[in-house]
């Protein structure tokens, strides 16, 4: 089964060990990223490949609609092994225009679980209303809840204990928020960078 998949890895493990013969042996002895990446679980969006770093220069972590909720303990994990035993200097949080996860939270249908999982982005709805239904056409609305979303996500992060201690320690870690486009393959920088405690 899936021997389509198999044989793409065997091509790319030759292509990899063609270009750089020590590839895999630096890769098995260290992992030493920068960048802490939470994004969108959508297909359409490889990490990696969107910002050009090879395997092992950024830690991912991906979710239905590019959440960073403060009792998620899958991203709470993440959160604090990147912090606390990588010590990434960035921290890129990166949703992407055309979401479908940020599109369900607010289209009225019920889907199940996921409705839960996509209430904080409701909740930006709600917070945003009025400049929300001024923007008259539906696809732009979105566009616009995606940056509120990733712009909220941002203080999230920002106001987790995890960075807040190390901050508090002297560390270098800055947030960042980002939106990607499908349309061009370009990523918006949202100019809301978060490098220290704002109080």
């Amino acid at each position: 089964m899936l021997e389509h998949l198999k044989a793409n890895n065997r091509d790319w493990a030759q292509r990899m060990v063609a270009r750089d013969p020590g590839f895999f042996r630096r890769l098995v002895n260290q992992q030493a990223p920068e960048y802490l990446w939470i994004g969108c679980a959508d297909s359409r969006v490889p990490a990696n490949e969107i910002i050009g770093l090879g395997p092992g220069e950024l830690f991912v972590h991906r979710n239905v609609g590019n959440l960073a909720p403060s009792q998620d303990a899958n991203y709470l994990s993440v959160l604090q092994y990147a912090i606390d035993v990588l010590r990434v200097k960035h921290v890129l949080v990166v949703g992407h225009y055309g979401c479908g996860g940020v599109s369900a939270a607010v289209d009225g249908k019920r889907r199940g679980l996921v409705d839960h999982w996509l209430h904080p982005i409701r909740e930006v709805w709600v917070d945003h209303r009025d400049e929300l239904v001024a923007i008259p056409e539906e696809s732009a609305r979105l566009d616009r809840l995606c940056e509120l979303n990733v712009i909220r996500q941002v203080g999230n992060v920002a106001a987790d204990l995890f960075v807040q201690e190390a901050w508090a320690r002297g560390q270098e870690v800055s947030v960042h928020g980002w939106v990607y486009s499908l349309a061009d393959g370009l990523i918006q920088d949202l100019n809301v960078t978060v490098e220290g405690p704002r109080c």
